[in-house]
């Protein structure tokens, strides 16, 4: 099976790459499963229905949200119509929305997708850990889905390196994101879980994280806001996490960097070009 993470869209530019570039690379590539984060999609904060509905036109299998979930309020009352969108699983009890969803793939594999968000840095939250354990052991591997893939919403990467190891050979894969800053240490856990600290951005990487370099320069000078936080506006580039996924065993066998775009060296997973 092949799977595609793309990680967190930063405004037009990054919706632009995406809903021009997804659908040939699904048929090129003959890609059975991808799963976007669509949290700062909207302007950089948040996502909304039309924005959402967007990306799963263009080939998003499912949405993936964050730490600027609920950003765009109308989210709160859409997004329990939307099975292909989730938040993360460990907001309080009563929150709108799921954070584990049951989906089909283009190869017909029942895939888990589970968002969930880390507490180090962040917004104190229910322990993500063990709520990523209660949603896995009644729907194991292979027991009740034949792959289960986590996008990890956090700010350490120490908590996200701990995560991996802790759901190794449990989960198929297991990719950070937020930071919107691609990491070097993808790899195949030994247990079998493919992981990588960080997928990166869907956005103009001549920014600061997504956003015009103006506004984050004088905040860093002058401590004293001026005014919004604004996308970059220029050409996006897709950044993010390819897997190649064993049908008998729901691990991971390779696993790979993709970019594709300005400002970013390109990677292309080699599996991708195999027959």
């Amino acid at each position: 099976m092949r799977f595609l993470f793309l990680g967190d869209i930063v405004g037009r530019p990054g919706r632009t790459a995406v809903c021009e570039q997804l659908p040939g690379l699904i048929a090129k590539y003959a890609l059975d499963f991808v799963v976007i984060n669509g949290e700062n999609a909207a302007g950089g904060f948040g996502i909304t229905e039309a924005i959402q509905n967007e990306l799963i036109d263009a080939g998003a299998d499912c949405v993936t949200l964050g730490n600027h979930a609920f950003d765009q309020k109308d989210t709160l009352v859409y997004i329990d119509r939307h099975d292909r969108l989730i938040r993360p699983l460990n907001y309080p009890k009563g929150t709108p929305g799921k954070g584990a969803t049951m989906l089909k793939a283009r190869n017909g594999a029942d895939v888990l997708v589970i968002n969930a968000m880390g507490r180090v840095f962040m917004t104190e939250l229910d322990c993500p850990f063990r709520a990523i354990d209660n949603a896995i052991t009644p729907c194991g591997l292979k027991s009740g889905a034949d792959v289960i893939f986590v996008d990890f919403h956090a700010e350490a990467t120490s908590e996200k390196q701990a995560l991996g190891h802790f759901l190794d050979g449990r989960v198929s894969g297991v990719v950070g994101t937020h930071t919107h800053t691609p990491t070097s240490d993808h790899r195949v856990l030994a247990g079998g879980t493919a992981y990588m600290s960080d997928a990166g951005m869907c956005g103009d990487y001549n920014s600061v994280l997504g956003m015009d370099t103006d506004e984050p320069i004088t905040r860093f000078l002058t401590k004293i806001p001026r005014g919004r936080f604004e996308p970059a506006t220029g050409p996006g580039t897709l950044s993010g996490f390819a897997l190649e996924i064993d049908d008998k065993t729901g691990l991971a066998t390779k696993c790979a960097a993709f970019r594709q775009g300005p400002h970013l060296e390109p990677a292309l997973p080699a599996f991708w070009l195999e027959a």
